[in-house]
């Protein structure tokens, strides 16, 4: 079921199906609540899971002059979450962008996450952005690229990360909009690695205290195998075949994952 939910005076759209306990999963760029069906599908009969499109993603709505600091991330979030009405702790599973979304809410509010799933991800300072970051996080020259976006590269792109199926690739271009791409733009010119800062070390400190599962796909032409073990996790499972978009190619793993509850305090 696609639900509408009022998030800070704004539209969001997130998927909300299943029963038993609350899983909250947040998406990457340049996805939307759609990559997670077939996790959902795996996690619906035992759990109840909310897969919110990302401000501007998808069919959620962003005003103009939209915050992306970690604060409003969180405050996001939060509201979410609650909009949803979900009040206990919750197990979150995160990708990409969506990453920086749960942890800084994490940080801010430790007691409402029993246990996370994570995919790959950053969330330290020592991480250095990638081709494409440092174009869209450049101004005018990430007007320019967003504006000469066209599937052939776009496909590309996701082939290169791990996704080769013509139909996944064509849907997902689908759902790119003006939209989803000044959201984008937003969201990388707010993350200077220097503002995770202190951040990074709290969510260690909070993952330390919870169950957490880490799951790589090492083929990640964006994020360095390295980085699966800075969240403090001591449940790490490398795949070397699988790229960045493994929550995609083995949407398995992460169902198993959260049904086990497994990860090591």
């Amino acid at each position: 079921m696609i639900r509408t939910l009022d998030v800070l005076s704004t539209k969001v759209a997130a998927i909300d199906e299943g029963h038993g306990e609350p899983v909250v999963l947040l998406h990457g760029n340049p996805d939307t609540k759609e990559i997670w069906r077939k996790t959902i599908d795996r996690l619906a009969p035992a759990r109840r899971c909310i897969a919110p499109d990302l401000p501007g993603f998808g069919d959620s709505e962003i005003p103009a002059g939209h915050d992306f600091s970690l604060d409003a991330q969180a405050r996001w979030v939060e509201a979410t979450v609650a909009a949803a009405g979900v009040h206990e702790p919750v197990t979150l599973v995160v990708h990409d962008i969506g990453g920086t979304h749960g942890f800084a809410w994490a940080v801010k509010h430790p007691d409402r996450v029993a246990r996370f799933v994570i995919g790959n991800t950053a969330f330290t300072s020592e991480f250095r952005w990638h081709f494409w970051a440092r174009i869209w996080r450049t101004p005018v020259l990430g007007e320019i690229s967003m504006g000469l976006m066209n599937y052939p590269l776009f496909a590309r792109e996701l082939r290169r990360g791990g996704i080769a199926d013509e139909s996944e690739l064509r849907a997902s271009y689908g759902r790119i909009s003006t939209r989803s791409k000044r959201a984008v733009l937003g969201w990388y010119r707010a993350m200077d690695p220097e503002v995770l800062v202190g951040w990074s070390d709290a969510l260690v400190e909070v993952v330390k205290k919870k169950k957490a599962a880490v799951r790589w796909g090492d083929r990640d032409p964006y994020v360095n195998k390295r980085f699966a073990d800075s969240f403090g996790a001591t449940d790490v499972r490398h795949f070397p075949e699988h790229g960045h978009w493994i929550i995609a190619e083995r949407p398995d793993v992460f169902a198993d994952a959260v049904l086990a509850g497994d990860g090591a305090r």
